[in-house]
């Protein structure tokens, strides 16, 4: 198994004897250039600080590149990622009556946040509505103005949460 990774964009190494990377130009082990944009985990979606590294999972303490991050995700998962995708319709999720954009919705399950991200335009819909003011006001928030449709999205959205974050035990 190759070992190496670099900590800029995340390639593996090509060959263990390999010492700088392909894809950006790195040496092997060297921190990323202060003005690259750092690699994401695709699982949880976390960036990796200035160093290329995140805390690992399996070993507290210990700071792990991207790759070596991504597999401990086997042994440490977000939430039920199976679950999910029996209620995935193509690039949406459905569930009951309620749909909205797969992505948005499972990047919402994982970080309890709208956070689309650079570079990404979020679907505004009844379903993203709900899950921003499930951020702002909380489950139980009363807000000014509120109607029938918006109150069972964020139930709805509510008991999606708490059926995925079934995976993480």
């Amino acid at each position: 198994m190759i070992a190496l990774s670099c900590l800029q964009c995340g390639t593996p190494a090509a060959r263990p004897d390999a010492r700088i990377c392909r894809r950006c130009g790195l040496p092997f082990g060297d921190a990323p250039r202060a003005d690259a944009e750092l690699p994401s985990c695709p699982v949880c979606y976390v960036t990796v600080d200035d160093d290329g590294r995140t805390p690992s999972f399996a070993l507290p303490g210990l700071r792990v590149d991207i790759r070596r991050h991504m597999d401990e995700h086997d042994r440490h998962p977000v939430g039920d990622d199976e679950w999910l995708e029996t209620l995935r319709e193509g690039d949406k999720l459905r569930w009951g009556r309620w749909t909205a954009p797969y992505d948005t919705v499972r990047r919402y399950l994982v970080t309890g946040q709208i956070d689309a991200g650079r570079n990404r335009k979020l679907a505004h819909d009844l379903i993203v509505t709900a899950m921003t003011q499930l951020k702002r006001w909380g489950p139980n928030g009363e807000i000014l103005g509120d109607q029938p449709e918006w109150q069972a999205a964020r139930t709805a959205v509510t008991e999606l949460m708490e059926r995925y974050a079934v995976g993480r035990r």
